[in-house]
């Protein structure tokens, strides 16, 4: 009645009471973990808590987002990673962390000064990160799995992994600021050389992207997976838990270094924090420029079904080119017309990468549902949009020349092609001559050397 086939698994199947039970539990965590914290630091240290930890926020919220830019998370789900982190993610961490510290102390020797101390290390070095990185990984795991139409590779794992991340440290934050607040008010402490300076310079000078980097090395296990094909099972399940496991350890050697003393914490903040962080950085960003590059060699299959215009593949895998698609339509038709041109955007952008999952297998049986909708929307809104990515396309470079495997016979789904009321095609030469924008032919004069309708 209760299995996996039973009426609990169908009620958890039912999106609208799956949502309202994690909001409840994400209030409900909230409120214990607001409760936990002023207690610790009470109402005084909370507050100025809360006010130093909110400033890093901003700047890791902008530099996730800028990785996002390519293809945007639906916010509902960014703000459930980011609650999760702070609130769920936190609470689990504080009684489990509380729970394994009373259980070292009455292991090892507490009686002096270095038992206790001992008993933090190990904790701190072996517990906290496996508590920590399996609490924050839950939230990537439930994306993956319940909004699996929104994470389409490594990208999309880094930004759920680091957006839960943060929130977490932000939270964790809080109470350790506070906790120094109420150290330095019981000492007489103040100013640079009190112990909320320095605890403000460590966690959000120089570590800011510390659990962001420790929990998006999980994202980038789950972005893998995303992007393998739905047969190879072993492989989809393997490495998430590997990329867990290696956030872990991770962690586990950022927390061990505070207690190999300052030259030792800056040793392995310098030789092993840093270049991974740079490595993962790289990572990323590559990804996200193959990500647009899989946009222009998908989309050349709905241009050639008359779907799109031959600049539009081009301008769209450019971010600039959006902009300026935007920027023109703003300028000469108004803030509704911006709107449209970054909806068609989107949509098109869903539609490429919809299609590259197609070809790696793990687009799911609702492809071709899926694709006509995205195609409808495009549509819509074709009037708008189109010509300001036509005038774009200007600002790009032509591509080089790039060999493009095409999938086995049968294997791939042909575009969807348009319906009889869609059928009339307008060569892209007339919205490249629009009056209403008056720019030139695409591509331009000077290029004679790429064919016309062959970007």
């Amino acid at each position: 009645m209760w299995g996996p086939g039973g009426r609990l698994a169908r009620l958890w199947d039912n999106r609208a009471l799956r949502a309202t039970a994690l909001t409840g539990l994400l209030s409900l965590s909230g409120l214990i973990i607001l409760a936990l914290v002023r207690e610790q630091t009470g109402t005084k240290g909370f507050l100025v808590g809360l006010g130093l930890a909110v400033l890093p926020v901003p700047l890791i919220i902008a530099v996730f987002g800028w990785l996002d830019r390519v293809d945007p998370k639906p916010r509902r789900n960014l703000l459930f990673a980011f609650a999760w982190g702070a609130c769920a993610a936190t609470l689990v961490a504080l009684i489990a962390n509380g729970f394994a510290t009373e259980w070292l102390m009455t292991t090892v020797d507490s009686s002096s000064s270095s038992g206790q101390a001992d008993a933090d290390a190990w904790g701190a070095t072996f517990v906290a990160p496996f508590v920590e990185e399996s609490a924050k990984a839950a939230a990537v795991l439930l994306l993956f799995l319940f909004r699996r139409r929104d994470f389409n590779g490594l990208v999309d794992g880094v930004v759920v992994a680091g957006i839960t991340a943060t929130g977490f440290a932000f939270t964790e934050n809080i109470l350790y600021l506070g906790s120094a607040f109420v150290s330095d008010q019981t000492l007489g402490y103040s100013g640079i050389r009190s112990t909320t300076a320095a605890t403000f310079f460590i966690r959000a000078v120089m570590s800011p992207f510390a659990h962001p980097l420790f929990t998006s090395m999980t994202g980038v296990g789950f972005g893998i997976a995303a992007a393998t094909a739905r047969h190879q099972r072993v492989r989809r399940v393997l490495i998430p838990i590997a990329m867990l496991l290696g956030a872990m350890v991770l962690h586990g050697v950022w927390n061990g270094s505070a207690s190999l003393g300052g030259y030792g914490f800056l040793i392995v903040y310098a030789l092993f924090m840093v270049p991974v962080f740079g490595l993962l950085t790289w990572l990323t960003i590559w990804s996200r420029t193959k990500e647009l590059r899989a946009i222009r060699e998908q989309l050349a299959a709905y241009q050639a079904a008359g779907w799109l215009t031959p600049p539009e593949p081009i301008a769209l895998s450019s971010m600039r080119a959006r902009g300026i698609a935007r920027d023109l339509a703003r300028r000469t038709q108004g803030a509704a017309a911006a709107r449209t041109v970054g909806e068609y955007t989107a949509y098109a952008t869903s539609l490429a990468l919809l299609r590259r999952r197609a070809y790696r297998g793990t687009a799911g049986p609702d492809f071709t549902t899926r694709e006509k909708e995205l195609l409808d929307r495009l549509w819509e809104r074709r009037e708008t949009a189109q010509p300001a990515l036509a005038h774009a396309a200007l600002s790009v470079p032509l591509p080089r020349p790039r060999f493009v495997p095409h999938p086995p016979p049968g294997t791939m789904p042909a575009p969807y092609w348009p319906t009889s009321h869609q059928a009339v095609y307008v060569p892209y030469t007339t919205y490249a001559q629009s009056p209403q924008y008056g720019y030139p032919a695409w591509p331009p004069a000077h290029q004679p050397s790429h064919p016309q309708g062959q970007p």
